[in-house]
């Protein structure tokens, strides 16, 4: 008999492998999801703003259904633990910033160069993943007071995603959505092709 996985384990199966910012990543889902009273987004009806680009977007993806196909996943290269969830249908949104969750662990940061570098013994590697689990555990089951901060906040909730025509690019002849596409020299091009003229302003 096969037994259904668990969402935490999905979620794994998504990102790849198990690790603490992933866990972070499902853990401000799930807040998210109890506090709107949401159930995964079909389509658009739920919107994330993810403030980096680590681990934990991955479970934010799986576990909400905001994607950047759909356009209802936005991302902003802020490089914060930060999220940003709004209800099209409840009319609220919330912030979650996840807290700092102590210091690094030195043991942790070494072990973490070896295992990447190639270096580490066996038993370094064993030891490396049985913090690294020990760290996941402590994440995923974090008094939520402890694990982040939630507000309510106002939220502009960006319109729907559009389908825009595409037009061949003059110089590549790569097509290129016609919102992204510039003039130049009286030609349309891609911005790969678009040379900006900035005189230092």
């Amino acid at each position: 008999m096969c037994m259904e996985k668990s969402p935490w384990e999905r979620t794994v199966e998504f990102h790849g492998h198990s690790c603490p910012g992933l866990a972070i990543g499902y853990r401000v889902a799930e807040i998210a999801m109890k506090r709107l009273r949401e159930t995964r987004s079909a389509d658009e009806e739920l919107v994330a703003v993810v403030e980096n680009d680590a681990c934990g977007v991955d479970a934010v993806m799986l576990l909400t259904g905001c994607t950047l196909g759909k356009g209802n996943l936005l991302y902003r290269d802020l490089g914060k633990q930060v999220y940003t969830f709004g209800s099209r249908g409840g009319g609220k949104a919330l912030r979650i910033a996840v807290k700092s969750t102590g210091r690094p662990d030195p043991e942790v940061a070494e072990l973490r160069q070896k295992v990447s570098g190639g270096t580490a013994s066996p038993a370094e590697q064993a030891r490396f993943h049985m913090l690294q689990g020990r760290r996941i555990e402590e994440i995923l089951h974090m008094p939520e007071d402890d694990f982040c901060s939630v507000r309510e906040v106002d939220f502009n909730l960006p319109s729907k995603a559009r389908i825009f025509p595409s037009v061949e690019c003059s110089r590549c002849g790569e097509k290129v959505m016609e919102p992204r596409a510039r003039l130049r020299d009286g030609e349309v091009v891609c911005l790969d092709c678009f040379e900006d003229y900035n005189r230092g302003w």
